[in-house]
């Protein structure tokens, strides 16, 4: 199997989306302390005024599992030191 990283992103837009992806994160830290899937990384990313993202790293092989528990809205290669 690859061991590829991939970035699953959910989106949040509208006048309060930054605060919702931060709360957002603070549900998928949540969810690596029940897990014992390996979770790389959890952020949340302030794009435009009314656009914000919350998102965590995985490996590609645990990544059907995550997707299914958690229902991002897309998923993205993770790249190195990826700065996205």
């Amino acid at each position: 199997m690859s061991n590829r990283r991939i970035r699953l992103i959910w989106d949040f837009r509208g006048h309060d989306a930054q605060q919702i992806a931060e709360h957002h994160c603070i549900h998928l830290e949540e969810f690596r302390e029940k897990s014992s899937v390996r979770i790389e990384e959890i952020r949340s990313q302030f794009i435009e005024e009314f656009y914000s993202t919350a998102s965590l790293v995985v490996n590609e092989s645990d990544m059907m599992a995550v997707r299914d528990a958690l229902r991002p809205h897309r998923g993205e290669v993770a790249k190195p030191n990826d700065e996205k």
